[in-house]
């Protein structure tokens, strides 16, 4: 078996948040392509990129290697660095674009133990075909990298992408002309190998799947095979992005990234994985896992698109402490909570967070005779124009819930 030497890179300062691994694509170097998301990520991660042979900061060029050699090379630095945390053997986080991806992939399939969640960034199961890799190794092989670079340029960029950010374009750009061929060239043989189309529905780690709208060389078809065929996948399509989302779109990106490995539980000792409250390492990370199952996916996906620079604390701030503070308490349960929540709305006046709050009550297991009886009750203590209101809300809620299919129907 032949590992190749993979060179690892702070992104971000070290901390006692859990390990996030970063993965480049393809003739391209972890810093420019994950920086900017990397520094954003750092908040809640101790954030570590890894470059390929031959690419950015490793120099190393070896003997050629499969994909799940390179896996096996990348994990072995996720355990150098664990080791210095003081944690062997310890879960990580991990995220990657293209080839990067489809290391995650091959890391999920090899060493499922060890790969808490994975975010897999404008990547595929396979990405074309053995005959394009066999060819673009031999003629970089025979002319170098740099002849790659005009017609990476417009597979890699959204249209204008350039001309807005020439500065970022530009430094991914000298990154593959400074890439050592014979790297490049054994990624692009690796890649040739590479198919775990077959092998998704092993995987059994949450998996964020992101794609670009615009991407050819790795299209949103593809990120919908990985997001349907593993069976806890979810996919986000971002407009006007390529294929290096990373870098066309980071605070987007590492949004998401944030938002998904926040909702996956961090193990307690002993390996298992225990409650919301013995598992998740911040109160941001209970309260969006609480906020997840009690609102749904699609809510939070919502909200979490539409978070803005200007309304980003706020949003952090209610999903750490009503979220992850109040909600995870153990001294209520959720029926209960989703009671208290109804009332006190319908005593404020609150229509819009009633609306939610319904479908939250029927998530957490109230029936629609359960809500009627709680807004009859309302009426008396908090008064029949507010209780009006409230059943005119509920009873449209509660149609749109029971017109679902069952499967979808809390």
């Amino acid at each position: 078996m032949t590992v190749p030497q993979i060179t690892g890179l702070q992104l971000s300062e070290p901390s006692a948040g859990p390990l996030l691994l970063l993965g480049p694509s393809l003739g391209t170097a972890v810093l420019p392509l994950w920086s900017a998301c990397g520094e954003r990520l750092g908040t809640r991660f101790h954030v570590v990129g890894w470059d390929l042979p031959g690419h950015g900061r490793n120099a190393v060029v070896g003997d050629r290697f499969t994909l799940a050699e390179l896996a096996a090379g990348v994990l072995a630095l996720a355990d150098d660095v664990l080791a210095e945390r003081g944690e062997p053997g310890r879960s990580l986080h991990y995220a990657g674009d293209s080839v990067g991806g489809a290391v995650g992939l091959q890391l999920l399939l090899d060493s499922p133990e060890r790969i808490r969640s994975a975010a897999l960034v404008c990547t595929g199961a396979r990405i074309g075909d053995p005959e394009m890799w066999t060819e673009r190794a031999e003629q970089v092989r025979a002319s170098g990298t740099p002849v790659m670079v005009s017609s990476s340029a417009l597979r890699w960029f959204a249209p204008g992408f350039l001309d807005r950010q020439p500065e970022v374009g530009a430094s991914l750009l000298h990154a593959l002309q400074d890439a050592h061929a014979e790297g490049y060239a054994q990624v692009c043989e690796a890649l040739a190998d590479f198919d775990v189309r077959s092998r998704l529905g092993e995987v059994r780690s949450p998996v964020l799947a992101v794609a670009g709208a615009l991407d050819q060389a790795t299209p949103p078809a593809s990120l919908a095979e990985i997001a349907d065929g593993v069976p806890d996948g979810r996919l986000v399509v971002l407009d006007d992005v390529a294929h290096l989302a990373p870098a066309e779109r980071p605070e987007e990106v590492a949004d998401l990234l944030l938002d998904h490995f926040a909702a996956t539980p961090s193990p307690v000792v002993g390996g298992a994985t225990g409650t919301v409250e013995q598992s998740a390492t911040t109160p941001y990370e209970a309260g969006m896992i609480v906020r997840r199952e009690v609102l749904g996916d699609a809510h939070v996906d919502r909200a979490t698109a539409a978070t803005t620079d200007f309304t980003r604390e706020f949003q952090e701030f209610i999903t750490s402490y009503a979220w992850g503070t109040i909600w995870t308490r153990p001294g209520l349960d959720r029926r209960s909570r989703s009671l208290i929540t109804l009332t006190a709305l319908v005593a404020r006046g609150h229509r819009e967070e009633l609306a939610m709050h319904v479908r939250a009550a029927r998530t957490n297991g109230l029936s629609n005779d359960e809500i009627k009886e709680l807004l009859l009750q309302t009426a008396i203590y908090c008064g029949v124009p507010d209780a009006n209101s409230a059943f005119r809300i509920a009873q449209q809620v509660l149609n749109e819930l029971d017109a679902q299919p069952p499967e979808e129907n809390p």
